[in-house]
């Protein structure tokens, strides 16, 4: 059998295979030119001939690479693949044996490599168990310290941007909007007042007490700055939370202190993946027409410095307006009662165009959900004109165009489990797909794409597959 010669036999006897069908094919042509010439004209038969060999080797060289990639590069593709996904994303994938039977050696031993990642829990494991741990204390002992403080906590960067937020400040912000790290103060407070307060701040090096109006409302709320010490940037304290102080347990903090870090003048382009911060969305509609159909839920997660943030979600039922066709909601579950009290399709569309500002938008098949926002954009007046990604194409980038890149698809190859109630809702798809997102952005950067202008660069490559799904 082939599989019981050694690889670089067979890669000789492939290429002594072509070149043995290449001259039994010019042989065969120019004998049956020969059989002609007695009876036609010398030259045209020999014409036939040589035309007879061009076609011949045409065949020739179609099967064998027809071969060749079947055998050769779409295992060698999946191989790398699955090493990487392996070694960056710390998802344990099998190599597919029966599918490389032909690389030799090659996929055996990258099996017993990638076991022994899998197996071997003492030397980085046990440091990256130290490094967790470390953190971990890091985290409680912040979480004390605020507990013995009896307001609302956000902690803002020297740009205005928010770096640290607790539980009851969450609470509060998500009386204007729905609380975001990286994002801008100003979405929550109206600028004026704030910066007013924080230029006096910046004087006076005490702290200041101020009453803010809340950005895009009629809110208004007791605020005191104070400037930090060890970091360049200011703590607010809002006052509202004194009649609410909950345990530790209840005010969990979302921080990313390298937030200054994202704070980059530079194009998104240039911008290293790891500096971007994504929202990840996801939509459930009447039917597969963009032009026609509309928006019934709409669900959103953020990933800032490659990880989900817990609590920055976007769980929105969306009224279309029309009746929810039965087909329809067999999918996604959504009735015509569910949505009766939910805002217009425009409103919740422009709520999240607040959520995603600043944000590089992620989805699975992004040219049909994006289809339905700019729709929707042009009657609010809002520009859809974010940085886009998209799992698909992304998928394809690691995995190869040739594989299927369906979200179903895409989740069990990274070992994503979405659960069944949460499937084909807009919050669970987003979810998944975030996870996805953050298992795919170190694969990417592992090879080399490690800008957000070089990624583009490969999806450009695969664009294809997005006009053959739509």
């Amino acid at each position: 059998m082939l599989t019981d010669l050694s690889l670089r036999l067979r890669i000789f006897l492939l290429f002594a295979g072509a070149t043995t069908a290449s001259c039994a094919v010019v042989g065969a042509a120019l004998y049956f030119g020969y059989s002609r010439a007695a009876n036609d004209n010398p030259s045209s038969a020999f014409l036939l001939a040589g035309i007879l060999s061009a076609f011949g080797l045409l065949g020739v060289s179609v099967s064998i690479w027809l071969l060749f990639d079947e055998n050769f590069a779409k295992p060698l593709q999946r191989l790398s693949a699955a090493i990487r996904t392996r070694a960056h994303a710390d998802v344990d994938v099998s190599i597919d044996l029966e599918g490389s039977k032909y690389l030799g050696d090659l996929a055996p031993a990258a099996h017993a490599v990638t076991g022994l990642l899998t197996s071997d829990p003492e030397q980085g494991q046990a440091l990256k168990a130290e490094e967790t741990a470390q953190l971990a204390e890091e985290r409680e002992h912040l979480a004390q310290l605020l507990t013995e403080i009896p307001v609302a906590i956000v902690l803002v960067s020297s740009a205005h941007k928010i770096m640290l937020y607790d539980g009851q400040a969450a609470d509060i912000l998500g009386q204007v909007h729905v609380p975001r790290l990286s994002a801008s103060i100003f979405d929550y407070f109206v600028e004026e007042e704030l910066r007013a307060a924080y230029e006096q701040l910046v004087e006076q090096r005490t702290e200041v007490a101020v009453e803010v109006k809340g950005a895009h409302s009629d809110l208004s709320f007791q605020l005191r700055l104070k400037k930090l010490r060890e970091r360049s940037g200011y703590m607010i304290l809002i006052d509202e939370a004194t009649t609410s102080i909950a345990p530790e347990a209840a005010r969990p903090l979302i921080y990313d202190f390298d937030a200054t870090r994202h704070q980059s003048e530079e194009a998104v382009g240039q911008r290293a993946l790891k500096d971007l911060n994504f929202v990840v969305f996801d939509t459930e509609t009447t039917g597969l027409m963009p032009n026609k159909d509309d928006v019934v839920q709409i669900g959103a997660v953020r990933v800032v410095n490659g990880r989900i943030i817990p609590g920055e979600v976007v769980d929105q039922l969306v009224n279309p307006g029309r009746p929810i066709p039965p087909a329809s909601t067999k999918v996604h579950g959504i009735t015509d009662a569910m949505v009766a009290g939910a805002p217009d399709a425009v409103t919740a569309a422009s709520d999240f165009h607040r959520f995603a500002r600043d944000c590089v938008i992620v989805a699975h098949n992004a040219p049909f959900d994006m289809a339905f926002l700019h729709r929707y954009g042009h009657l609010s007046g809002d520009a859809w004109d974010h940085p886009i990604l998209d799992t698909v194409l992304l998928s394809a980038i690691v995995f190869g165009a040739d594989e299927v890149h369906t979200l179903d698809a895409l989740c069990e190859r990274l070992n994503i489990v979405i659960p069944e109630e949460l499937r084909h809702t807009a919050l669970g798809d987003a979810q998944a797909t975030a996870e996805a997102l953050c298992k795919l952005l170190p694969i990417l950067v592992s090879r080399g794409f490690d800008s957000f202008e070089k990624v583009i660069e490969q999806t450009c490559k695969h664009g294809r597959l997005l006009k053959d799904m739509n």
